[in-house]
């Protein structure tokens, strides 16, 4: 079966957030950690994954990931906070390294 994710990352605890789409999360955060990804992500240092959401329809999560860039950044840091209360890097444990 095939995932997909909407991912945010973060700067550092309330600092500045990307959100994206991928099929594969620990590569994808891999790449945005090593700064592999040019542009916003690494212009700012966004390179910690500290919210995820996993589907298993492409069209969900794309949908999904336009939906929370339309939020506002206090219902982006609610959700962040609901899942990863201490904005640990979740990449690490996801099993990244």
């Amino acid at each position: 079966m095939k995932y997909y994710y909407v991912y945010v990352l973060a700067s550092k605890r309330n600092g500045t957030l990307y959100i994206g789409v991928t099929n594969n999360l620990l590569r994808r955060a891999k790449e945005h950690k090593g700064k592999v990804v040019k542009g916003f992500t690494e212009k700012y240092n966004i390179d910690k994954l500290v919210y995820y959401e996993q589907t298993e329809n492409v069209y969900s999560a794309i949908s999904r990931e336009k939906v929370l860039k339309w939020w506002k950044r206090d219902w982006k840091i609610k959700i962040i906070e609901e899942m990863n209360p201490n904005w640990k890097d979740l990449y690490y444990e996801l099993g990244g390294i």
